[in-house]
């Protein structure tokens, strides 16, 4: 009998993985929490239904969640991230030599300590002595946070159900905007171009009414239905001029960015550009 998982997209479309044994399953106090070793991606995350990565292809996600904001900044020291709990962001973002803090911010504990013991290549850096992980709600921790704290702010969330709603509003935004420095930046992913294009236009349009410097861009996770977007706003660097550094170690050590990808991934089908008025 041949066991296989399926996440569909919409009522007609989804993506299915072939199941070789099942390696965890339980419930944290705010999600269902899957783990499953399939055929050709190796272990795959599942929380409430959705993937949130597999072994295969998580380092493309990763990557461009981070080094495109990260290369846009030319000193990106102090940095925050909401949510990130498997470490894939802590791990890119400690290639990074000038940082110097990493605030991790997750609600669910049982995320963080699933990834560590299932998902080692994923998770190791969120032991680095750089990295100081916050147990608690994002939305609250930006609410009660000092102004101008952080260079960079990631939000890498799961979909916006249960308890990642609110990381989709424009009042979250602002809430970023004030906790970053005078030219602090911005990142978080906004979904799929195929399937939420609704939730694109929504982030990007609440995003340019916080921030003066407001982009789309995109990256091919074949997990996550093919392609998927990031949006990011920005107080000063704008990211379609490109890399406004370089650093050939982290260079050298990457399987998807590079400054070529970084300024395309900019370049937007036309649907998408007339969706955010950019036709």
């Amino acid at each position: 009998m041949e066991l296989w998982f399926t996440e569909k997209y919409s009522s007609g479309w989804g993506i299915s993985l072939k199941i070789t044994r099942g390696v965890y399953s339980g419930r944290s106090r705010y999600q269902k929490i899957d783990i499953l070793e399939t055929l050709d991606f190796g272990k795959i995350l599942i929380i409430d239904g959705a993937t949130m990565l597999t072994e295969k292809d998580e380092f493309a996600y990763h990557e461009m969640l981070i080094h495109v904001p990260f290369f846009t900044h030319p000193n990106p020291k102090r940095i925050l991230i909401i949510g990130g709990g498997d470490g894939g962001a802590v791990r890119e973002i400690c290639r990074h030599s000038c940082v110097e803090s990493i605030d991790l911010v997750e609600i669910d504990k049982q995320v963080i300590e699933l990834c560590q013991k299932y998902f080692p290549s994923v998770a190791y850096a969120l032991k680095d002595e750089k990295v100081n992980i916050l147990i608690e709600d994002g939305i609250e921790y930006l609410k009660n946070c000092p102004e101008g704290r952080y260079d960079v702010i990631i939000v890498d969330s799961t979909d916006p159900i249960g308890p990642a709603v609110g990381l989709f509003q424009k009042e979250f935004y602002e809430s970023c905007f004030n906790a970053l420095k005078s030219d602090g930046i911005l990142n978080v992913q906004s979904g799929s171009p195929y399937f939420q294009e609704e939730l694109i236009e929504k982030v990007f349009y609440a995003m340019q009414e916080v921030f003066p410097i407001a982009r789309t861009y995109l990256a091919g996770t074949p997990t996550y239905g093919g392609m998927w977007s990031f949006t990011l706003g920005s107080k000063l660097h704008d990211p379609i001029k490109g890399a406004q550094r370089r650093d050939e170690e982290v260079l050298n050590n990457l399987k998807y960015y590079n400054e070529g990808i970084h300024t395309g991934a900019f370049q937007l089908p036309n649907y998408l550009l007339k969706r955010l008025g950019l036709d």
